[in-house]
């Protein structure tokens, strides 16, 4: 097959929760098949991601969006509105990358255009009406649902208004938009649902995140017996939340139990609210180049998310290191996990302790769970398995159009 990627930047190097998934199926996908990339600029200098992506790829395509001033956005953003695409998508706008996808698309015969993100569903329109090849759109979550959520975790009144307007103008826009596409892939079945529950005419099939379970093997004990880790991008307002939360109303009532428990912090660009929080027992790192010597200090991993969406890579990675975890249910949604036999689940503060002193005192139970929990990685969320099941669909959606009637698409409609 002939496949185009389009991400809202390159995905490399692995340093996000996104970039860590399309890596790793684009390289796979590479094995047995051509791809072309095309990608946002996000960094002043990329040259090195650069270089190692057109190492697999026929083609890595990119372009800078202008940031500028709120002003210099300002007649764009009332054009999308005019519209009706939500106003944050013009940030992710690029004229100089819509033109390089059109002229890509006339010239390469592809079978695939695959859109990483709702973020850049835009871009569909830079693809002609007529073409053989198939449009695909990969939603890590649901847009409207994840802005919803994160509306109570805001700290200010303008954050929380700008946030529930994008949840508002998402829910409006997304469903049907979804639609345009001959096919959309989910990353849980929770989220398919959602999706579906929005917009009954569209259908979804779901590839979960995953790990490279050849790369991530267990780990032996932690080095530090009483230590919890938390791994994430904490620039981003859920994981910031996460913390504060923790270290606000959990960590006091595991520290009653525990005095000598220590929390590291591990994640790129924390935000000042987070690097506030570093003390003699929670450290603090930053960006790190190699989060496995964190995983082999650490005893627990901690996960109490209360707002986002999607499924977590720290999740899986935990699992396949042979880490325990502790974590909210809306932590490790969308991942086939039972709570006592992959991991443990709490939502309240109370709970939330007690398990993790669980954890941190039962070498029993932290065997138990790491152990189901390895085994349900390899057979499920292994990237291997995952990249074979993306591409049986692509195989479905390439064949005869009964082939295509059996599954059930819908055909794509003009909506706005």
């Amino acid at each position: 097959m002939k496949i185009l990627v389009v991400t809202d930047s390159l995905p490399y190097p692995l340093n996000t929760g996104p970039r860590i998934r399309i890596y790793n199926l684009i390289q796979r996908m590479a094995t047995r098949h051509q791809i072309w990339l095309a990608s946002l600029l996000t960094e002043p200098d990329e040259s090195q991601a650069l270089a190692h992506l057109e190492e697999f790829c026929q083609q890595v395509i990119t372009s800078r969006v202008e940031r500028g001033s709120p002003l210099s956005h300002l007649p764009g953003m009332i054009r999308f509105a005019l519209e009706g695409i939500p106003l944050e998508l013009k940030f992710q706008y690029s004229p100089e990358l819509f033109a390089k996808i059109r002229d890509l698309v006339t010239t390469e015969d592809l079978d695939i255009v695959q859109i990483e993100q709702m973020r850049m569903a835009q871009y569909l329109r830079a693809l002609p009406d007529k073409g053989r090849f198939k449009r695909v759109l990969m939603l890590y979550d649901i847009d409207f649902a994840q802005a919803a959520r994160m509306v109570p975790c805001e700290r200010t009144i303008g954050a929380k208004l700008r946030t529930g307007l994008h949840s508002l103008m998402m829910r409006h826009w997304e469903p049907r938009w979804v639609e345009r596409f001959d096919c959309c892939v989910t990353v849980s079945e929770i989220d398919r649902q959602l999706l579906r529950s929005a917009n009954p005419r569209v259908d979804a099939d779901v590839v979960p995140n995953g790990v490279d379970t050849r790369l991530y093997t267990p780990l032996p004990e932690a080095q530090d017996p009483h230590s919890l880790l938390f791994i994430g991008n904490m620039s981003y307002l859920p994981c910031i939340d996460a913390m504060l939360y923790f270290t606000s109303e959990i960590l006091p009532l595991i520290r009653h139990q525990v005095p000598d428990v220590k929390l590291w912090i591990v994640g790129k660009d924390p935000a000042p609210e987070i690097i506030s929080l570093a003390s003699e027992h929670i450290y603090v790192t930053g960006r790190v180049e190699d989060i496995v010597p964190y995983y082999q200090r650490t005893q627990v991993s901690v996960v109490p998310l209360r707002s986002g969406g999607g499924t977590r890579l720290k999740v899986l990675e935990s699992m396949a290191l042979g880490r325990p975890i502790v974590s909210t249910t809306i932590g490790c949604e969308g991942i086939d996990a039972i709570h006592g036999k992959h991991l443990l689940i709490a939502d309240r503060p109370d709970e939330y302790a007690a398990q993790t002193v669980r954890l941190l005192q039962d070498t029993d139970l932290r065997t138990h769970l790491t152990d189901n929990a390895r085994q349900l990685v390899e057979q499920h969320y292994d990237w291997d398995i995952l990249t074979q099941k993306l591409m049986r669909i692509y195989d479905d959606m390439l064949a005869s159009p009964a082939a295509q009637e059996s599954r059930g698409r819908t055909q794509p409609s003009e909506l706005i």
